[in-house]
């Protein structure tokens, strides 16, 4: 599918808050509210939106420690790796879990409460999982961008 400017435009507006009203954003953009209506449903049906969702902040939560935990497997077989990604999109402490290239083959995002939670989930959840060799974690000590919104 190929974006227009206002097209962009919208995707913008509703990155930065999609809870906006078809009214709200015909005023930004200049068109009838019906015009945004099926703007918005066609980028939901081409799947360039695919879902709208709350934003939790963490720390009010109790997820305040950010954990990146670099992963390496003992093998690279293609079961290895399915059984292992299945496992781990189990684990409701990992929220991204990206396979990447270089020393590491999964890099995981993981929130938890503080350090002795982290101990947890490591000797209770991730180092039970099969097929793991080692791992290496990162800490985060400050977020200093953190953006769900792509630029077009």
């Amino acid at each position: 599918m190929t974006l227009d400017a206002t097209d962009k435009k919208l995707l913008l507006f509703l990155q930065e808050d999609s809870t906006q009203t078809t009214k709200a954003l015909s005023l930004k953009l200049g068109l009838s509210v019906t015009a945004v209506y099926e703007r918005i449903k066609k980028l939901e049906r081409e799947g360039v939106i695919h879902k709208y969702v709350a934003i939790v902040d963490r720390k009010k939560v109790n997820r305040g420690f950010v954990v990146f935990c670099h992963l390496k497997l003992v093998q690279h077989t293609k079961e290895y790796l399915t059984k292992f990604e299945k496992e781990v999109t189990r684990l409701d402490e990992v929220l991204e879990c990206y396979h990447v290239s270089g020393d590491y083959d999964y890099i995981l995002k993981i929130y938890v409460a503080d350090m002795e939670a982290y101990r947890e989930f490591m000797v209770t959840k991730l180092t039970t999982l099969q097929h793991i060799g080692s791992t290496h974690s990162t800490f985060m000590i400050g977020e200093v961008k953190n953006t769900n919104i792509i630029a077009l």
